[in-house]
């Protein structure tokens, strides 16, 4: 079977004062407080949600 490609990401920054959106963006990625780690599959979407709210995570190395 295949590996497949994930990507994990910290959450950094908090959601205080952000848009609506980018808070439901952080929740979208399963992130809801700070430093809580998250690996998931590397879709376009995801891919593009991590766009999203990329001042607010950080992508770690998959080992």
């Amino acid at each position: 079977m295949a590996k497949k490609n994930t990507v994990t990401v910290e959450q950094t920054g908090s959601p205080i004062g952000r848009p609506e959106d980018q808070r439901a963006t952080l929740v979208g990625l399963g992130l809801n407080k700070m430093h809580r780690r998250k690996t998931l599959e590397d879709t376009p979407a995801v891919r593009g949600m991590i766009a999203k709210v990329a001042h607010l995570i950080r992508i770690l190395e998959d080992a």
